[in-house]
């Protein structure tokens, strides 16, 4: 009889304590009260945000595995990091299997919400804002999951990033879809990562809608299977605001999607209108690096079944203008610098070549041509993305 009380004890307190909700309110001690509440979460928390503003005067870290952080809706719930003292982001997510939803980061020094090595991590319809616009001293990135598998941005809202709204940094296996990026340098961008989706989103009023791009010096380097279709690209006209030296400080205002140095990516089924240098432009990495083991030039990017608008009316590059002077006052709808290999155009629309043949040759040595491609090629479908059942299920 003690033998088998012993052992009930034992088995019991092995077992996991029960899932419970931590509710945290808007007020006083704000603060202290919600990271509190993040440090003491235990795997399958949740932990609620009540309805209203969160005056934050620090970032917030999680990282416990398996929390929701949940809110009342995007526009019921912010934190406002308007009083923030220190230069970080605003929420750090570092551990893996967290859903982040229904609330709003406002206001950060640094980045929004920044994930690192947080694998299987859902953000959904979260909102995250810089409230005066467009402005080089905001945050760089809004939503940022770096150097991690399996991740899904649906659902969320990004305006005013210096940088980029939606970035997605060294990762695999990642769904942006159904999002709305607003006013950024950078709408939505994927970066050195393998097997992407960005899908069904809306980009409009920022310096370029969605980047593609590979760069040298990094952990991880050869960004390919990238999908973007089904997007309304429109209106990408915002003069960069990036601060100088930043990648995306180089990005013209009235770019569509720029995809630079990255292989087997697929612009498809897009609405692109109203971009003022072009909707679809592809391109090498023009600055100095020395990795031996970096490409950068585009490869193998397919281009089809889109619907083009107006572009190309105000070429925002060196010697742009001149071009466009050249070719009745406008560009076409795809500019290609000429480098790398596998551009096919299905779509019947014009492309200018600009003719380059070294990287890093300024484009007024420019040889330029028009090409028209329609039916020039086929490529391979992209595998579809799966993410695991669990993050699905996390959001029922």
């Amino acid at each position: 009889m003690i033998r088998t009380l012993l052992a009930a004890t034992a088995l019991c307190c092995s077992m996991p304590a029960a899932a419970k909700t931590i509710t945290v309110e808007a007020g006083a001690d704000a603060q202290e009260r919600l990271q509190e509440a993040l440090i003491l979460a235990e795997p399958g928390d949740v932990v609620e945000l009540g309805a209203g503003t969160f005056e934050l005067t620090d970032g917030l870290s999680l990282d416990v595995d398996q929390v929701t952080v949940r809110g009342a809706g995007m526009d019921k719930s912010i934190l406002s990091f308007a009083g923030q003292l220190g230069a970080g982001e605003g929420l750090l997510v570092t551990s893996d299997d967290v859903v982040l939803r229904d609330f709003a980061v406002e206001d950060s020094k640094g980045d929004g919400i920044k994930s690192k090595g947080a694998d299987r991590i859902v953000y959904h319809a979260i909102r995250v804002e810089w409230t005066g616009g467009p402005k080089a001293s905001n945050g760089a990135y809004g939503i940022y999951p770096v150097e991690a598998s399996d991740i899904l941005v649906q659902d969320s809202v990004v305006r005013g990033a210096s940088d980029a709204g939606i970035y997605v940094g060294q990762s695999k296996n990642i769904i942006v879809r159904r999002n709305t990026a607003i006013e950024n340098v950078a709408g939505i961008e994927i970066e050195n990562s393998f097997d992407a989706e960005v899908t069904e989103n809306l980009v409009t009023g920022n310096t370029g809608g969605i980047l593609v791009f590979d760069l040298p010096n990094l952990p991880q380097m050869g960004g390919h299977n990238v999908l973007v279709a089904r997007n309304a690209i429109i209106a990408n006209n915002t003069d960069n605001f990036a601060p100088e030296g930043n990648i995306v400080a180089s990005v013209p205002a009235g770019t569509g999607v720029m995809v630079m140095a990255n292989r087997n990516v697929q612009v498809v089924e897009n609405a692109m209108i109203n971009n003022g240098t072009t909707n679809v432009m592809v391109v090498a990495y023009t600055q100095s690096f020395d990795d031996p083991n970096y490409d950068p030039t585009p490869r193998d990017v397919y281009v089809a079944d889109n619907v083009y608008g107006r572009a190309g009316f105000a070429p925002d590059f060196e010697g742009g203008k001149q071009l466009a002077a050249a070719f009745g006052g406008a560009l076409p709808a795809i500019v290609y610098d000429g480098l790398g290999k596998g551009l096919i155009v299905n779509d019947a629309v014009q492309v200018l070549n600009l003719g380059l043949t070294r990287v890093g040759q300024p484009p007024t040595e420019a040889k330029p041509s028009l090409h028209r491609q329609d039916g020039a090629g086929e490529t391979v479908a992209l595998s579809p993305i799966v993410l695991p059942a669990s993050m699905e299920a996390a959001l029922k």
